[in-house]
């Protein structure tokens, strides 16, 4: 005999739940094949999950339009503040900035590299030292770096937060809605197995029993070589 299986995607949840709603939605009281309050729970959490499902893709989507515009902010806030420090360090190589104000901006007089930026904690870091050193750098008296100026990394180091925030946001959010689902999931599978087992019991000895709960949404499978009844 072929064997049952229940649905393991949404859709195909979605459509056993609405394909037995469907089949007994006139069914008379006394000859009901699945209880009036099956079909009631049934009802409610189609309802629920479809909407559920819905907003999950919708914070999904949500969250990868957000991810590539914050991944955008991270390589422009990399770049801008990675050049600021080049060519701050080529002020100094050119004597133009002594060497000893690369401690305003925590960089090591001694070396003329890049720090680090490969990270995101870098940049954040980085970021805030470079724009704090240079604000500290012009109050007293020095001239201001140009190619960029500290003002465009600062523009660019801002929205590199904001899209961080935003990211995480959505990533919240995703999650929250992830997790409702997973539980609506639960109540989903549980009901089509008692609405499942209702229909089969109904028609456990009608001679066409098989196509009769196919009708109401089980589905079956056969094994490897069995006869097809």
């Amino acid at each position: 005999m072929p064997y049952r299986r229940l649905p393991n995607t949404d859709q195909a949840r979605l459509r056993a739940l609405k394909s037995a709603i469907f089949r007994c939605e006139g069914q008379e009281y006394g000859q009901e094949v699945v209880a009036f309050s099956t079909m009631l729970d049934a009802k409610n959490i189609a309802r629920q999950f479809e909407s559920q499902l819905m907003l999950y893709q919708q914070s999904l989507d949500n969250q990868v339009e957000a991810n590539r515009q914050y991944q955008q902010a991270l390589h422009n806030a990399r770049m801008y503040v990675s050049h600021f420090i080049q060519v701050f360090n080529l002020s100094v190589i050119r004597g133009e900035i002594k060497a000893e104000h690369k401690l305003l901006y925590g960089l090591d007089p001694a070396t003329n590299g890049v720090p680090d930026l490969s990270t995101e904690a870098a940049i954040l870091q980085w970021g805030q030292r470079v724009i704090d050193g240079e604000g500290e750098r012009v109050r007293k008296g020095g001239v201001q770096i140009y190619n960029p100026t500290i003002s465009k990394v600062k523009v660019h180091y801002d929205i590199f937060k904001e899209q961080q925030a935003v990211h995480k946001l959505h990533q919240g959010i995703t999650t929250r809605n992830r997790e409702e689902l997973l539980k609506l999931r639960v109540k989903c599978d549980e009901l089509i197995l008692s609405i499942w087992n209702q229909v089969e019991d109904k028609f456990r000895s009608t001679p066409d029993s098989l196509q009769r709960c196919r009708e109401y949404g089980l589905v079956y499978y056969y094994r490897k070589g069995e006869e097809h009844v």
